[in-house]
C-alpha cells in the first residue's frame, strides 16, 4: 500500500524508519554489560548472573570452541530447555563468528538426524536425557563434539567428549579477533516447522536479528525502561519469538531474564508471586491457563504489567477475559521465522484492535495481494496474502536456493498467510493458506469458527480442521477441550454455530478431548488433528 497508512498512527517521537547499526549480537552483549556489570541478568531458580559474569562466561566458551579448532562458519547445535548454558551456548559460538543451529529437544530421531544433516553442525550443546537420541543418529551427521549440559546432580551411564563445566575449562582464556560483517554473516539457521515438507533453516543474520531488536525497542520505547524490566522467559529459547522477544531483547535493554525450562502452571504462578516480572510474552495456551486459574489474583499477577502475545492467533474473548483478571495489556503480535521474527504488534500508543495483529514495525514495509498470483495488491477489507518487506527479513533458505526464490520475490517475503487490512493498516489474520478448508466450493476459514466456539461458555480450548467428505469435498471438524465442571454435548455445540454463523461454516463433526496436541511452546498443533482427522475418515 503506497501511503503506508498506519504511520499516521505513530507518535512524533516514535520513528518510522530507523537506522540498524553495524554491530553484531556479541557487540551488543559487551555494550550492555560494560553498562549494567552489576545488573542481574539471567535467574534460573535460585542462582543468579550478573552481566559481568554472563559476559565472562561467553568469552571462556568461545576460547574453549578456538581451542577446539572451531572456524568462523561452523555451525553449533544447541539442544537445551531455558537455562543459562543456552546463552552462554548462543553468544560464544556467536563471538567467534559461528553459526547456531537451534534445535527443538522435542524432536525425534528422524528429525534430529535431518537437521543435523542439514545444518553440517560438528558440535552440539546438548541437556543429559536427551543423548540417548543423538546418540543413535550421530553416525549418520557431521557431529564430532558432543558437550552435555546436565542441570541435575547425576551419574551418567556414557562418556560424552565433555560435560559442560569441562569444557569450558577447557580454553586458554584467550580470544582470536574475528571480524564479523553484520549484513552478511548469518548468526542463527532458525528451522521451520516443516509442516509443508522438509523443514527449512532460516538463515537470520546479525543484522536481522539486532534490526528486529531495534525494531522492538523503537516500538514499545515510551513502555520499557533501561536496566529495570524482568522478564518472565517460559517461552523456549530454541524458539525464535524467545530467542528475540526474551532472551536478544533483554539483553539489549540490560534487563533480567527469569528463566523457566517449561510451562508448569504452579511453577510459573509462584515464579510470578516471588520474582515479580513485568513483562511475561507469552502464547495464547498460557494464558489460558492462567485465567482458567481460580486462585491466579493471589500470587501477585498484577506486577505484569505488558503481555506480548505471539506464534497463534489470540482469540478476542479468551483477551478480554485475561485483561479483566490481570489487569496486564495484552498486545498481540505476529512474525515468523523468517522475519527473525517480528513484524507486526498492536500499538501500546494507539488504539489495540482486539482480534488483530495490529500495524507494522519501524522500518516494516506490507502490503495484502491475491491469492492468484501475488502479483496485485488489493483493496482495504479484501482477502488476500501478507507480504513483507525489511531488515529484518532473513537473508534466504539455508541449502536451498528454489525455496528462497519462491518466497523472496523483488525484495518480499510472502507469508502464506491469508488476511484482511483495514484502511488504518491493521492486519487481520483470517489463516494460513494451507489451512483454508474448501467445502462446496466455500472458502471457510477455521479461525473464523474457533472465535464463535471460544465464545461458548463450556468451551475452554477449539480447533477447526477440514476432513475429506465425499459430497462436499471437505467438511467442517470441530476438537474441543471442554473447560473443568463444563459439559457439553456434539448437538448443543453444533446448534449454538447455527445460531452464530453462516450454515456452510457448521461443524459437521464435534469430538471432544481432554488436551490438544501442543508444541513445546504450546502451540496447538492444527497439522497433526487434521492428520489423525483424515485416517479416521479414511479408514471408515
Amino acid at each position: 500500500m503506497s501511503q503506508k497508512p498506519w504511520l499516521k498512527i505513530y507518535p512524533e517521537h516514535i520513528k518510522a524508519e530507523i537506522e540498524i547499526p553495524k554491530k553484531s549480537l556479541p557487540q551488543m552483549l559487551h555494550e550492555t554489560s560494560k553498562q549494567y556489570p552489576q545488573n542481574i541478568a539471567l535467574s534460573f531458580y535460585h542462582k543468579k548472573m550478573t552481566y559481568l559474569e554472563l559476559s565472562t562466561l561467553v568469552g571462556a566458551f568461545a576460547s574453549a570452541l578456538q581451542s577446539n579448532q572451531f572456524s568462523k562458519g561452523d555451525r553449533v547445535a544447541i539442544m537445551l530447555p531455558n537455562c543459562p548454558q543456552y546463552v552462554i551456548s548462543y553468544y560464544g559460538t556467536l563471538t567467534l563468528g559461528g553459526i547456531v543451529t537451534q534445535v527443538n529437544p522435542m524432536l525425534v530421531e528422524r528429525e534430529l538426524q535431518y537437521i543435523l544433516q542439514d545444518s553440517g553442525a560438528e558440535t552440539i550443546i546438548i541437556l543429559d536425557v536427551f543423548y540417548s537420541r543423538l546418540k543413535a543418529v550421530q553416525s549418520e551427521t557431521n557431529v564430532k563434539n558432543v558437550i552435555v549440559v546436565s542441570l541435575q546432580p547425576s551419574e551418567h551411564s556414557f562418556a560424552p567428549d565433555f560435560l559442560f563445566d569441562e569444557f569450558m575449562r577447557s580454553g586458554n582464556g584467550k580470544i582470536n579477533y574475528i571480524d564479523i560483517d553484520p549484513h552478511e554473516d548469518v548468526a542463527v539457521l532458525q528451522y521451520t516447522g516443516g509442516t509443508t515438507g522438509r523443514s527449512k533453516g532460516a538463515m537470520l543474520t546479525h543484522a536481522n536479528l539486532v534490526g528486529n531488536i531495534l525494531q522492538c525497542f523503537e516500538f514499545f520505547k515510551d513502555d520499557i525502561e533501561f536496566g529495570q524490566e524482568r522478564y518472565l522467559t517460559v517461552i523456549p529459547l530454541f524458539h525464535v519469538f524467545g530467542m528475540t522477544v526474551c532472551m536478544n531483547f533483554s539483553i539489549y535493554t540490560g534487563s533480567n531474564n527469569i528463566m523457566l525450562p517449561r510451562f508448569d502452571l504452579e511453577e510459573v504462578l509462584n515464579t510470578i508471586k516471588n520474582e515479580k516480572p513485568t513483562i511475561f510474552p507469552g502464547v495464547p495456551t498460557m494464558y489460558v491457563a492462567i485465567t482458567n486459574h481460580p486462585e491466579a489474583e493471589k500470587y501477585g499477577i498484577d506486577s505484569i504489567r505488558m503481555c506480548n502475545s505471539g506464534s497463534a492467533p489470540m482469540p478476542v474473548e479468551l483477551l478480554r477475559e485475561y485483561e479483566r483478571k490481570t489487569g496486564a495489556k495484552i498486545l498481540e503480535g505476529y512474525g515468523l521465522s523468517e522475519a527473525s521474527p517480528v513484524t507486526h504488534c498492536n500499538p501500546i500508543f494507539a488504539e489495540r484492535k482486539p482480534g488483530s495483529i495490529g500495524i507494522g514495525y519501524p522500518s516494516t514495509d506490507y502490503m495484502v495481494v491475491d491469492l492468484s498470483t501475488g502479483e496485485h495488491e488489493v483493496p482495504p477489507g479484501e482477502l488476500g496474502e501478507l507480504i513483507i518487506k525489511g531488515p529484518q527479513v532473513m537473508k534466504g533458505y539455508w541449502n536451498m536456493p528454489e525455496e528462497t526464490k519462491e518466497t523472496l520475490r523483488n525484495g518480499w517475503l510472502f507469508t502464506g498467510d491469508i488476511v484482511r487490512m483495514d484502511d488504518e493498516g491493521y492486519v487481520y489474520v483470517i489463516d494460513r493458506k494451507k489451512d483454508m478448508i474448501i467445502a462446496s466450493g466455500y472458502n471457510v476459514y477455521p479461525r473464523d469458527i474457533e472465535e464463535v466456539l471460544y465464545e461458548h461458555p463450556a468451551v475452554q480450548e477449539a480447533v477447526v480442521v477440514g476432513i475429506p467428505d465425499e459430497y462436499r469435498g471437505e467438511t467442517v471438524k470441530a476438537v474441543l477441550v471442554l473447560k473443568a465442571g463444563k459439559e457439553a454435548t456434539e448437538e448443543e455445540i453444533i446448534q449454538y454455530c447455527k445460531e452464530n454463523m453462516s450454515s456452510y461454516k457448521v461443524p459437521t463433526v464435534v469430538e471432544f478431548r481432554k488436551e490438544l496436541p501442543k508444541t513445546s511452546i504450546g502451540k496447538i498443533l492444527r497439522r497433526v488433528i487434521k492428520e489423525e482427522a483424515s485416517q479416521r475418515v479414511t479408514k471408515q
